[in-house]
């Protein structure tokens, strides 16, 4: 039998980071992102309708997110669904759908920072992918590494361009 589990979103964040360390010394980060659909109804006015999604992620990616990403701020992840189930001091049963995180893009552009050496071009952000060692993951072809690094692309050991 074939099972999928896969979430793609981009979205605003609607709250900072919230980073916490477990006794192992894992990051776990959670945060809530926003995501805005304009369509038009059945009397052809725009409406807009926004869906609120819980995120969850670990590891470097969670220490990146934490350091880097705050309320406001646009992102692209990937990830899965994941159900928490848990008992209420009333006896109730209790339940929340999240999405957890494999990895995250940072979309916005830099902001305007005293110590930036560089313009902004509105270029997206690097990716903060938990799957590599360093936690950062390169996504470029071979021919994108001939060239230099566009200002808002994010490579292993570099620091976020915002």
């Amino acid at each position: 039998m074939f099972n999928l589990n896969k979430v793609m979103l981009a979205g605003n964040l609607t709250r900072d980071p919230q980073v916490r360390f477990l006794s192992n010394e894992q990051a776990v980060a959670n945060f809530g992102i926003a995501i805005n659909r304009r369509f038009k109804g059945n009397d052809g006015q725009v409406k807009e309708e926004v869906t609120f999604v819980d995120i969850e992620t670990w590891g470097r990616t969670a220490e990146l997110a934490g350091q880097f990403l705050t309320k406001g701020k646009l992102v692209y992840l990937e990830g899965r669904l994941k159900l928490d189930k848990w008992d209420e001091a009333d006896g109730s049963k209790r339940s929340k759908l999240k999405v957890v995180a494999d990895s995250i893009q940072f979309l916005s552009p830099k902001s305007d920072g005293g110590s930036r050496s560089q313009q902004d071009d509105g270029a997206t952000g690097g990716d903060a992918s938990g799957d590599s060692a360093t936690g950062v993951q390169e996504n470029r072809t071979n021919a994108e590494r001939a060239q230099p690094l566009a200002s808002g692309t994010l490579s292993a050991g570099d620091e976020p361009p915002f």
